[in-house]
């Protein structure tokens, strides 16, 4: 998951298991009065790299009225895989408002060689308790987390599920333009999302319209300014998501995210979409997709 031969990969795996990526659910306040029953999606992919298969992820969500549980696991294959070790898994669960407001955030990712936990504890966007694991080592170019930085944000798996913020057709346009803040427990960024067009897909169990929204990676805090896998994100204009409705709900979640590195193009696109059947258990995790 965090693939140590290239720093790249850290804001890179940010930016997949946050919300550069992705997008949720707003159920309407009569589907709430009524107590809809829950609603589920599980969304398999495939993770490429410079057009080589490397891996596969996997996203899991149910919704029953305001509340919310999202659980993404990745796991890296082949060569890349057989070198690193490389697997994360997330979840995060809490209330949909105006945007996902997560009580409770776990995510781990290990390698052959290492492992990096972080459990947070949150209320109304706002993290009250947070732990890392193993803590990160003091960096004197580091800039500091404030305590306003931890304020009015989202954990990278609670970023996946945006409310749609336009009225009507969940394709309007207007549902890609926003700012995303995430923090992982270590580092506070905000991913920034524009429209750039609609265009039909066909994946097994979707077929459809999607929006394809631009994507910008800006570090906030906790990040090392001078190292060049945060100047390369920072510039970076080669960056966007697809985002496709689920039925029967006021939810969009990603089809695809696709972003330049610095060793080629990564591309994380669905392979199976399955709306409403039962969502598969993820391992239970603690950890953090920070750079160290």
């Amino acid at each position: 998951m965090s693939a140590r031969p290239h720093r790249s990969a850290f804001p890179l795996m940010r930016l997949v298991l946050a919300a550069a990526l992705g997008a949720g659910a707003l159920l309407p306040a009569e589907a709430r009065e009524r107590k809809a029953a829950p609603a589920s999606i599980a969304v398999d992919y495939g993770i490429a790299l410079a057009g080589l298969s490397i891996g596969t992820a996997r996203l899991a969500g149910t919704f029953e009225n305001a509340k919310y549980r999202v659980d993404v696991s990745a796991t890296l294959t082949g060569l890349v895989g057989a070198i690193t070790g490389g697997q994360g898994s997330a979840r995060s669960a809490g209330i949909i408002a105006a945007a996902p407001q997560p009580n409770t955030f776990s995510i781990a990712t290990r390698t052959a060689n290492s492992g990096i936990a972080v459990r947070m504890a949150l209320a109304h966007g706002n993290v009250t308790q947070s732990e890392v694991t193993p803590p990160l080592v003091d960096m004197d170019d580091r800039v500091p987390v404030t305590p306003a930085n931890k304020r009015g944000i989202m954990d990278p798996a609670s970023a996946l599920l945006m409310p749609a913020q336009a009225s009507g057709d969940l394709t309007n346009p207007d549902n890609c333009n926003r700012t995303l803040p995430v923090f992982d427990g270590a580092t506070r960024f905000n991913v920034v999302l524009s429209y750039g067009e609609t265009r039909a897909v066909e994946k097994p169990g979707y077929s459809g319209p999607v929006l394809v929204c631009n994507a910008r990676y800006q570090a906030v805090a906790g990040h090392r300014p001078d190292r060049p896998g945060v100047r390369f994100m920072e510039e970076n204009r080669d960056m966007s998501v697809w985002l496709a409705p689920v039925e029967g709900t006021r939810m969009l979640v990603p089809m695809r995210i696709s972003v330049r590195t610095l060793v080629g193009t990564n591309i994380i696109e669905a392979t199976r979409w399955v709306r409403g059947a039962a969502t598969a258990e993820a391992p239970a995790t603690t950890g953090s997709l920070a750079s160290r």
